[in-house]
């Protein structure tokens, strides 16, 4: 400045003291919210210089209202719509810590301010050093806060990240379980059915050992039962196949069923006329046959019983099978059911072909074999009874074929509805004073 005009910068040091002293007010009391909404009409720019400092009026202005737009960034003030935050925060130690770094950098500022009124070097430098160092910890406590935040953020997602995987790996866990146990099932079955045929194949070990060595054992009624179940069961087996080769080969399948019986049969439902097939395929696998002069043995083995018949095809079950399937085979249903002849030539010339067909009968006619086998050797010798059509329904004598036996034979009075025998489909067998009951099929009449 000019030496003229010593007496006008001492007045305007003056003005500039008071700006500045006015301006640490304003910062100092914006800090710890000095301005409450309870006084919302008060004039920021009271703090202003008057008239008669209008030399830095101008700058008082602009000072006043950066201070006033750092203040309403950094402090949360009423008028900003944060009311009630001091109480959310008030034990928030980090909340309180970046109020105190942001009101000792409004100092640092000041103090800058007014190392340049009057021009000091050396305060201005302090100054500048404590406003970069308060600036430096705002940054640290922002960094903070993210890498707080982010870490937060983390902690959740690896939380929820782990508890997936737990569970995943539970459900992994359950799934090879459940995979374990479906496998053990299934082996568990096996190994039931082959035990299943292992005793069915010591059975007949045993049977055949004991009737080979001429040794006389005396069945049970239930050992006899079994083998009486399993001829039935393998006569029934048989009718299947029969039965679909007629379909297939075009034969009117209610004709045939009514040709096996003289008269009309009354049948409750026709599927009940597969049992007349079960019954011509049973009277001619036991006709002609007496146990009392006749010797069975057991002829074949279990495992390959046409094998055995190949191997030796001059046994008495050779002989069996070769009477009882011309007999049961018609020669028009074979032509129908092959185009030719050629098993009826095989089976007469005392060769056994291996095909479905003539393998599914001598596995029936196997069964029945091992039934009469076992019936010569049970003292006293078995004999067999056959039921007349029309005769009465008597459950000591008879067992009904169908399904609903209970049905057929129950809920009615004696004096209103006889039960009379259509047909027999298996002879019964009686042994001294024990019943094998014929299997027979039923009609039902009002007397």
């Amino acid at each position: 400045m000019e030496c003229g005009s010593a007496t006008k910068p001492s007045k305007s040091f003056s003005n500039i003291s008071e700006i500045v002293s006015r301006f640490a007010r304003v910062c100092r009391f914006r800090s710890v919210g000095v301005f409450s909404s309870e006084n919302p009409g008060h004039n920021r720019h009271d703090y202003c210089p008057s008239d008669g400092d209008a030399v830095m009026g101008e700058d008082c202005s602009d000072a006043t209202e950066e201070a006033e737009r750092d203040a309403e960034k950094i402090h949360p003030q009423p008028v900003e719509g944060f009311s009630g935050i001091g109480e959310c925060v008030s034990g928030n130690a980090e909340i309180l810590k970046l109020f105190d770094t942001v009101s000792d950098l409004k100092l640092a500022y000041i103090q800058l301010q007014q190392a340049h009124i009057p021009y000091d070097p050396e305060k201005i430098k302090a100054a500048n050093e404590l406003v970069v160092a308060e600036v430096e910890a705002l940054c640290k406590i922002k960094r903070s806060y993210k890498e707080k935040k982010h870490l937060a953020k983390s902690k959740l997602g690896s939380s929820h990240s782990q508890f997936i995987r737990v569970k995943e790996k539970l459900l992994e866990q359950l799934k090879s379980q459940a995979t374990a146990k479906d496998s053990e099932i299934i082996s568990l079955r096996r190994q039931l059915e082959d035990l299943d045929l292992q005793n069915e194949e010591l059975t007949y070990k045993v049977e055949r050992r004991c009737l080979e060595g001429g040794k006389v054992v005396v069945f049970n009624q239930p050992s006899f039962q079994d083998a009486f179940n399993a001829s039935s069961k393998a006569i029934h087996d048989f009718a299947k196949p029969l039965i679909s080769f007629l379909r297939v080969s075009g034969w009117n399948l209610d004709l045939a069923a009514n040709s096996i019986e003289e008269d009309a049969v009354v049948y409750s439902k026709r599927s009940h006329k597969k049992y007349a097939f079960e019954a011509y395929i049973a009277r001619r696998m036991f006709h002609g046959i007496s146990i009392q002069s006749s010797n069975f043995g057991y002829g074949a083995g279990f495992d390959d019983p046409v094998g055995a018949l190949i191997e030796n095809p001059n046994s008495g079950f050779a002989e069996f099978c070769r009477s009882k399937y011309l007999l049961v085979v018609h020669p028009k249903m074979e032509a129908s059911f092959f185009g030719n002849l050629d098993h009826r030539m095989l089976v007469t010339m005392g060769k056994h072909p291996r095909t479905p067909f003539y393998e599914a009968f001598v596995k029936m006619a196997n069964c029945v074999w091992i039934l009469l086998g076992i019936a010569t050797s049970v003292k006293p010798k078995p004999e067999i009874f056959r039921v007349n059509r029309g005769s009465e329904f008597s459950e000591v004598y008879m067992s009904c074929v169908e399904e609903g036996e209970k049905e057929a034979t129950g809920g009615f009075d004696e004096g209103q509805t006889k039960l009379k025998v259509e047909f027999m489909v298996m002879p019964g067998f009686r042994i001294g004073d024990t019943l094998i009951k014929s299997r027979v099929y039923l009609s039902k009449m009002r007397s």
